[in-house]
């Protein structure tokens, strides 16, 4: 992992600067999909991903764990909205910042506005951006509500929405939770229990996209996502209307 976390640095610093945007989506599909088996995931896809060209596209997923974006990004490239902090982590922080992740600066209230003209900017460049709109992760067995603030650069850039319902499972079928990243649980002590977790397949399930041109603000888009994720892994919406959960951040950890 540590070799590979290398790679990507010497990648980011020296052949990034020098290749076409869609180079460098290849580069990351590429990195992606072998951090992915270097985890020992085996990865699978049901429904259709947004297309590689041709289309403003945004995926809007739910949140289990940090390796929840490399899942996503082995099948289909984007530049996922993430916390400022995230920018300060070791190694890590710096790797995320070259890779294109769209920084969100969750003190102030007004940021929604600047990261708009990014993920106009990105869009421009035939890049897809992602979302976890629950604005923190979970066990996998629940979908908390949505953030609706995040769903309104796919309204100001008439992009379409590509929800997506991830579920880590046993060889059995049975729900993984030692992917999991949630509570105070810290970032090593995740990387342990993702690369401790053998045999375990990443199911990554495609909606219905939600089209720009259905006349959905920011809060339809929301709720119909969040319908739409639900349905896919099993769960009820009951009771769980798109919105700020109390005393949850507005931006993925």
């Amino acid at each position: 992992m540590g070799a590979h976390a290398a790679a990507a640095a010497l990648i980011l610093a020296l052949v990034f600067p020098r290749v076409s945007p869609a180079a460098r989506r290849r580069l990351v599909r590429w990195w992606s999909a072998k951090l992915v088996r270097i985890a020992g995931l085996r990865v699978e896809v049901a429904g259709p991903p947004p297309p590689a060209q041709g289309e403003a596209a945004m995926i809007a997923a739910n949140h289990i764990s940090w390796i929840d974006i490399f899942v996503v990004m082995s099948v289909r490239p984007a530049r996922f909205i993430a916390k400022s902090e995230i920018r300060d982590w070791p190694v890590a922080g710096w790797i995320a910042d070259r890779a294109g992740t769209l920084f969100i600066r969750r003190a102030r209230r007004h940021d929604t506005a600047r990261i708009n003209d990014r993920v106009h900017a990105a869009l421009a460049q035939g890049d897809c951006v992602g979302l976890f709109p629950e604005g923190t992760t979970t066990d996998g067995r629940e979908l908390l509500h949505f953030h609706t603030s995040l769903f309104e650069p796919a309204i100001a850039n008439a992009a379409t929405v590509h929800p997506a319902a991830i579920r880590y499972e046993h060889e059995d079928g049975s729900h993984c939770a030692a992917v999991a990243y949630v509570g105070e649980m810290s970032f090593m002590e995740s990387m342990g229990g993702v690369l401790g977790a053998r045999g375990v397949t990443a199911r990554l399930s495609f909606a219905a996209a939600i089209a720009p041109g259905a006349g959905l603000d920011r809060r339809a888009a929301a709720r119909t996502a969040h319908e739409r994720i639900a349905s896919l892994l099993g769960l009820s919406t009951a009771g769980t209307p798109p919105g700020r959960a109390p005393g949850r951040a507005a931006v993925p950890p």
